[in-house]
């Protein structure tokens, strides 16, 4: 009954859908194929071309720096190749790096992010001012994102759509930037899912990827504690296997604990930060400040007292090396060497941390601007 519906709604469309198996003597591997139906010898009889839409990108992944422009590419093009240009709707949508573990299926969380057909355009949500079609050949619909903000990572779809026929690729943005494990200042293992998210958020930072994690083991990450990731599980990085971290016989690896409870399972958290706009640096003070003392010098100073993320950035991002311990918005006090040497804490790189002191107790601060 449903066919029979379908029939006279495509012949008002002027267009005929065939199945894939109608198609086997041209040799077409998959979908359906389409014809405009003013295209015969005038008896009713339709010619078909063997025309095929094929959407690729060169780049299936790319990276990028916050507050950057960054072009994700998409070309498509038709097999045979047409005399004359045909009229295509381009379709952009972007699945957060933070939805790839949700239980509904990706396509439902997808968000739309540009659509455009000819010279007409319209963006949507937070991308609405941002986005634009590159349009340097025929065929390219690659997307310029402007401005890069930390929450723009994850998996975008350019879907090219003519007539009844629709082909899609996907592309994955990352942005560089650093990973760090993060507790509450209660003491570990104080987060549920949604507290994790929030204190990396409080921290100019959101919760790592698993490739993101992962990254950072094989460039060295060594922790001990597990924390949350975007997906929903909880894991953490060994680089030497020890007794106390999942066993001194099991390889270096991440360790996992799988997907938890989200409301009733608490852990830490793994943030991550990406590069910062403006600059993170030691305020020079005659004395030793408190840390109700420390937020008043970086406003004297036309700055903001510095958060865990943004130091975490400049230390690994541009090379901040201090050895002298400061107070951070959180209030914990930390500081960051890229060059290790003696009295600076351990021999390796890395922000050494004091924890959660006494506000009372005096030390320097870091600001940012």
């Amino acid at each position: 009954m449903l066919g029979g519906l379908l029939r006279p709604l495509l012949a008002v469309c002027g267009l005929m859908l065939v199945p894939a198996a109608a198609a086997v003597h041209f040799n077409y591997k998959n979908g359906f194929y389409y014809h405009d139906g003013s295209n015969g010898n005038g008896n009713g009889e339709i010619y078909f071309n063997g025309v095929r839409l094929y959407v690729e990108s060169p780049n299936p992944s790319v990276s990028a720096t916050r507050g950057s422009s960054v072009t994700l590419p998409c070309h498509f093009h038709y097999k045979p190749e047409l005399n004359e240009p045909r009229r295509t709707r381009v379709k952009w949508s972007w699945l957060p790096a933070n939805a790839v573990g949700e239980p509904v299926h990706p396509a439902a969380m997808e968000t739309q992010v540009m659509v455009a057909m000819d010279n007409r355009h319209r963006s949507y949500g937070g991308f609405r001012g941002r986005v634009r079609l590159r349009r340097s050949a025929p065929g390219d619909m690659s997307l310029v994102i402007s401005e890069l903000r930390l929450n723009d990572t994850g998996r975008y779809r350019c879907e090219v759509i003519d007539g009844l026929e629709d082909e899609s690729v996907t592309v994955e943005l990352e942005l560089r930037g650093v990973v760090f494990p993060y507790h509450s200042a209660e003491g570990r293992y104080h987060f549920n899912f949604q507290g994790a998210q929030q204190a990396c958020q409080d921290q100019e930072a959101t919760l790592a990827t698993f490739e993101q994690l992962f990254t950072a083991w094989d460039e060295g990450l060594d922790w001990c504690n597990a924390g949350w990731l975007a997906d929903g599980t909880v894991q953490y990085p060994i680089m030497t296997p020890r007794d106390g971290c999942g066993g001194a016989d099991l390889a270096p690896g991440l360790r996992t604990y799988g997907q938890r409870h989200r409301l009733l399972h608490r852990f830490d958290a793994f943030c991550f930060s990406a590069s910062i706009k403006g600059t993170v640096y030691f305020l020079a003070s005659p004395t030793k400040l408190n840390f109700t003392e420390a937020l008043q010098a970086c406003a004297g100073n036309s700055a903001h007292i510095a958060k865990v993320g943004q130091l975490y950035a400049a230390w690994r991002l541009a090379g901040l090396d201090r050895c002298d311990a400061g107070w951070l918005a959180d209030g914990s006090v930390r500081y960051p060497i890229v060059k290790p040497r003696a009295n600076c804490g351990p021999p390796q790189a890395g922000v050494r941390s004091f924890g959660f002191p006494p506000r009372h107790l005096k030390f320097g601060v870091y600001c940012y601007r």
